[in-house]
């Protein structure tokens, strides 16, 4: 069962254009299609015909050996159905052997004998959704279609990590780390910057930059870099909090205030307590986890951000495009907002191929996720005006405000700019 046999849509053969016919990141991402895997030939052909009449390519194979032989041999899916319970290699084997070569397919197991152990192996090894049979239409449906999404946008991010680099700054020796860390520490201060609906000629949003006065780790990489090989994270994370909390009385009525927090950070029992520094503002907080850092650091993150939401607090993740390519940050957390890193923005005017990414972030962020996206680093009238032909509308940039230490007015509509 070697063979690349192609899935079916509406009784004809279809697959992923080859690399050489892609002429836009648009393009790469359709058509959907969808392997099955069961050992049950009624409940699979049924599987089969309910996604090929919602419209996605399907190919249904009775074995976890005859999957994996199309998947070895290079066959593009979108997502898999998997039974769990199936004679010899189980789908928790499937599970396993793909995450061995792919860490962003989506996997969807189904059972009809749902235990605390194939629950725990199943988010283990990273599956989608655990699915409870009988498994209506209307759920399998939903559950493919949200699953194509976020490989979709994995995909996406994967892009973007080829189209851009960053370096990371070296830090000196750790007895001189630990004197200039806590220097730091006693010399905090917070600026904000704006961020702007640019159709409503509105500020709507501020994020709070941590800086350091007259200190060796001025910029905030050589800061979070110390605090991380210190062990000092939630000690730089509290310091930050309390400080945003002297501030956001003082932020105008209406906008909300962005603060940066480490994946770390979210064990910290202090960001979740109700005697936390930023719980009181909790409703008008918006927690900033930035791509750069893997989430793998934190166990139960889902759960965590669940509390967090409890509280009042929105989620944010930051540095879209030069972080982990995956769908962790988007699976876990479910963010309210997704902010286009800067890399991605500058010169997007004389880059076909930035823009043709972001907009397709735009797209799949805002249209299909559901989710409000920041276009960061905006300097130029032209980026603005690129940005906004491709379908933005928030950014946040030099352009509309440098950060200080002050709640700055600077909006101005389009109809101002034309006049």
């Amino acid at each position: 069962m070697s063979e690349n046999i192609k899935p079916e849509r509406d009784g004809q053969p279809t697959g992923h254009p080859a690399a050489d016919d892609r002429d836009s990141i648009q393009s790469r991402v359709l058509p959907a299609s969808v392997l099955v895997v069961g050992d049950d030939e009624h409940l699979r052909d049924g599987y089969r015909r309910v996604l090929t009449k919602a419209g996605f390519g399907t190919l249904a194979l009775p074995s976890v050996e005859a999957a994996l032989a199309q998947f070895r041999d290079g066959q593009p899916f979108d997502v898999i159905v998997s039974d769990i319970a199936m004679p010899g290699t189980d789908g928790i084997s499937l599970l396993r052997q793909i995450r061995e070569h792919d860490q962003d397919i989506p996997v969807i197991l189904v059972t009809g004998n749902p235990s605390l152990t194939s629950a725990i192996d199943a988010v283990r090894f990273g599956d989608f959704r655990y699915l409870v049979k009988p498994v209506s239409p209307t759920t399998l449906i939903a559950s493919v279609r949200d699953a194509i999404q976020l490989h979709r946008l994995a995909r996406l991010k994967c892009e973007a990590l080829k189209l851009l680099s960053f370096d990371c700054e070296q830090l000196g020796d750790r007895a001189s780390l630990e004197t200039h860390f806590r220097i730091a520490l006693e010399r905090l201060w917070i600026a904000f910057q704006p961020i702007v609906s640019w159709r409503s000629g509105s500020i709507v949003a501020y994020e709070a930059l941590v800086r350091c006065a007259e200190c060796q780790l001025g910029s905030p990489t050589l800061l979070f870099g110390a605090a991380e090989r210190l062990g000092r994270v939630q000690d730089l994370g509290r310091a930050v909090r309390r400080l945003v909390a002297e501030r956001v009385s003082q932020a105008p009525l209406g906008t909300w205030i962005f603060v940066n927090v480490h994946p770390t950070d979210f064990q910290d029992p202090d960001l979740a307590s109700p005697d936390g520094h930023l719980t009181p503002y909790a409703h008008r907080v918006v927690l900033e986890v930035t791509e750069r850092r893997t989430l793998d650091l934190v166990q139960d993150m889902g759960e965590r951000a669940m509390q967090l939401r409890d509280l009042g607090y929105r989620i944010s993740v930051d540095d879209l495009g030069v972080g982990y390519a995956g769908l962790a940050s988007f699976a876990v957390l479910e963010p309210d907002f997704v902010k286009l890193d800067a890399a991605l923005i500058r010169d997007i005017n004389t880059s076909k191929r930035k823009q043709s990414l972001v907009q397709s972030l735009i797209s799949m962020c805002g249209r299909e996720l559901g989710m409000l996206v920041i276009c960061e680093g905006v300097e130029t009238e032209v980026e603005r005006d690129v940005l906004e032909s491709l379908g933005a509308d928030l950014m946040q940039g030099y352009l509309f405000g440098r950060p200080v230490d002050e709640f700055a007015q600077v909006a101005v509509s389009p109809k101002d700019t034309q006049d």
